[in-house]
């Protein structure tokens, strides 16, 4: 039987994980799938913006880059969002870039509001001579032991590509922080949720250990 259109199809392996990338239209989707394939062979990936589709993997991946009114309208549009907040209060739950601020009550970019799955803001980074947007690899700072960080050094660099950044009100979310002019929340873990502001799919072997850790994630 071939596999369903959409899902990885790997000969003589069977496929017991299933895990959703949330498709709404803003990019590096493709980039994700393949990075998790990667490390994952066996797992049945699906590039998605169905509900059910959403709701029926056993892990979820909303990555994203762009504008966050944009990010947040084709969500919505795509009629991916009530699934996307589902998931992130049930699933195993993984959020990239634009995937980790929409989890927040609002981005100041457009004065837009998130999904207010978590108290805070997303400011733009602000300073005199700071290039914007931040991009390039920076050191991460881990804030906590947690199943992700599993073999990743403390410091290890990572790939960011964005102009603001999350600020969470309640510190205790902060897995990790990165310094850009000044320190920042760069990853937040709550519970089956974890979500970074860097790129671990073009993050090299680190990247790629975290998206490892994600498919072996059992919160």
């Amino acid at each position: 039987m071939r596999a369903p259109q959409g899902w990885c199809h790997r000969p003589r392996a069977r496929c017991n994980l299933k895990i959703a990338v949330v498709d709404y239209g803003m990019g590096n989707l493709r980039s994700v799938s393949k990075a998790i394939e990667q490390v994952a062979p066996r797992v049945e990936v699906r590039v998605t913006a169905a509900p059910q589709e959403i709701l029926s993997a056993d892990k979820v991946v909303v990555p994203g880059q762009g504008a966050m009114p944009d990010c947040m309208r084709q969500l919505s549009k795509s009629g991916a969002r009530e699934a996307v907040v589902e998931a992130a209060r049930a699933k195993p739950f993984l959020g990239i870039c634009i995937g980790l601020q929409m989890l927040f009550e609002r981005a100041e970019e457009g004065d837009t509001p998130g999904l207010g799955l978590f108290a805070g803001e997303v400011p733009r980074f602000k300073g005199e001579g700071l290039k914007i947007p931040h991009m390039g690899w920076n050191e991460v700072a881990q804030s906590r032991p947690h199943a992700l960080w599993a073999d990743i050094a403390d410091g290890s660099r990572f790939y960011f590509v964005h102009s603001y950044y999350p600020a969470p009100r309640d510190s205790v979310l902060t897995a990790a922080t990165t310094v850009y002019g000044r320190p920042f929340t760069c990853a937040i873990a709550r519970d089956n949720i974890f979500a970074v502001q860097f790129h671990p799919e073009k993050s090299q072997s680190a990247g790629l250990q975290l998206l490892s850790n994600f498919v072996r994630w059992r919160p």
